[in-house]
């Protein structure tokens, strides 16, 4: 007897249809074909274990499963359950009254019949939903993931007898109902940080606001103690909110990787990834034997954020170079070609030399001559030309620090950042892939930006002075741009290229070496 259930395959962050066709003969052996990986092949135990636990003994036959269309890698655990399903149907243990090619059914079986949560259930649902399935069966810590999909029947179940006892009509499960925009919109960002909480440093603030009213990148150099993580921890508090179409996206991802936790719905705030300098090219970009996106593809649609920048190591920040300007990711390897988004802001921050005091107000630094130039030389030219906005930082005063007054908060900040991104929303609804100021290419720029003389003779004056390529010509417009909306201007001004200028700091040939000390106490 030959039975077929639907599953699927992740590839990238979207799934494929996989049929399950399990074939019964006389004999004894169990064969399984289709490229399936080690993971796959050891369900044989697993089935083998949680059939005899829900009380069908194991057939006695020759059973050949076959994982459908062969020439797509089959990995992971979760064939269990389609497997084990196929086997008791083709053995003739039970009579379903439903049409199991009609529901895609993924999950993995532990050795009592119970059902462990996979990853990559939403793109799972999202194709079963396009293929206009009758519905998903999935592990019950999976069901309000899949449920985020509407128009589809998910069940959540939390062993093999309860399918069973669907698919014989013995007994209904009641599907798992997530109304996803209402979910959306009820959602509230809470944040344990706030902006208020940052004494001083309105310089930086006031960068970090161009940065995210823009979408642009952003590097804070400054001696230790100055705030720079602590600055960077607390810009997902003015970011502007998740839309509906970048939330599921991003869920998306996260579901692929396995980071989603058990009954986990849809992502409403902003990813913020932080991984340490000791990361591989690799675990960064994503892929390897088994391919899953990397640090740059979480961070998708939110903050990566990049502490003790010279210290990466030259390879990994060189990967990043193509996705900057990209917004994503392709890996190539022998066995698979993969894209990822990777739309990402990328911040980053520095010590401004190997002890961390050069430029320091009151500290004295202790690099011998040349150490300065030589650890900033370990980003290269074209990977700080593509950071659109580098910022000094300088440590706080004792006398602000011990202020009483509060600064502004974020959500004031965040206000003013949602108005610009609106600008930007509807300066470019009609350009697909493009939503703020930093994602302009050349055309979009001709159009949109627009200098005058007293402009033109500005930029042309600090080009020339700080000796700047042209890439860094293009940020310092796309800057002015975001500071031109965040004022409500239909045009670029002169103040506003200047503003922009200033926030290229590393360009000037002079950084570092006069410094204006602070009025500490």
């Amino acid at each position: 007897m030959l039975t077929k259930i639907t599953g699927a395959a992740v590839t990238g962050i979207d799934a494929i249809t996989v049929t399950v066709e399990v074939a019964v003969s006389r004999g004894f052996a169990f064969t399984l074909v289709g490229l399936p990986d080690t993971a796959v092949k050891e369900s044989y135990q697993r089935v083998l274990s949680a059939m005899n636990e829900c009380g069908f003994k194991y057939p006695h036959l020759n059973i050949v499963v076959n994982l459908s269309p062969a020439d797509v890698r089959k990995e992971g655990a979760a064939y269990d359950l389609p497997i084990a399903v196929g086997i008791l149907v083709a053995a003739d243990y039970i009579k379903p009254v439903v049409d199991l090619s009609r529901y895609m059914m993924m999950g993995e079986l532990s050795l009592d019949g119970s059902l462990r949560p996979v990853r990559g259930v939403l793109p799972m649902a999202i194709k079963a939903r396009a293929d206009h399935l009758d519905g998903i069966i999935v592990p019950a810590d999976n069901a309000t993931e899949a449920a985020v999909v509407n128009n589809l029947p998910v069940y959540g179940v939390d062993n093999v007898r309860q399918v069973v006892d669907f698919v014989t009509g013995r007994q209904p499960l009641t599907p798992t109902v997530v109304n996803t925009r209402e979910e959306f919109a009820r959602a509230s960002e809470v944040f344990d940080c706030d902006f208020s909480e940052v004494r001083g440093q309105e310089t930086v603030k006031r960068a970090f606001e161009v940065a995210c009213a823009g979408g642009h990148n952003i590097l804070l150099v400054g001696p230790p103690g100055a705030g720079k993580s602590m600055m960077a921890k607390r810009l997902p508090t003015i970011l502007p909110p998740l839309t509906l179409s970048e939330a599921l996206e991003t869920t998306k991802i996260h579901s692929v990787a396995g980071r989603l936790k058990s009954g986990s719905r849809l992502m409403t705030v902003r990813p913020f990834r932080s991984p340490h300098h000791t990361i591989s090219p690799v675990a960064l970009v994503g892929g390897g034997t088994s391919p899953m996106p990397g640090e740059i593809s979480l961070a998708h649609n939110g903050v990566l954020f990049l502490d003790e920048f010279p210290e990466f190591s030259r390879g990994v920040l060189e990967v990043l170079r193509q996705p900057l300007e990209d917004r994503h990711i392709s890996i190539s390897r022998a066995r698979y070609s993969i894209d990822y988004p990777a739309s990402f802001m990328l911040v980053a921050s520095m010590n401004p030399c190997p002890c961390g005091y050069y430029n320091h107000p009151t500290k004295a630094c202790t690099c011998p001559p040349g150490a300065v130039a030589k650890y900033l030389s370990r980003i290269s030219g074209p990977m700080l030309d593509r950071i659109d906005i580098q910022c000094e930082i300088q440590p706080v005063a004792f006398s602000e620090l011990s202020s009483l007054r509060k600064g502004e908060s974020s959500a004031d900040i965040r206000h003013r950042v949602v108005a610009a991104r609106e600008i930007q929303t509807r300066r470019y609804a009609g350009e697909p892939g493009v939503d703020c100021n930093a994602q302009m290419n050349k055309r979009l720029m001709d159009k949109y930006i627009v200098l005058d003389d007293r402009c033109m003779d500005m930029l042309s004056r600090a080009m020339e002075r700080f000796d700047m390529s042209a890439r860094a010509y293009d940020r310092i417009l796309k800057v002015a741009r975001t500071i031109a909306d965040l004022d409500g201007s239909e045009q670029v001004t002169a103040t506003h290229i200047a503003e922009a200028v200033s926030y290229r700091n590393l360009d000037r040939s002079s950084w570092g070496q006069t410094v204006q000390k602070l009025p500490f106490d």
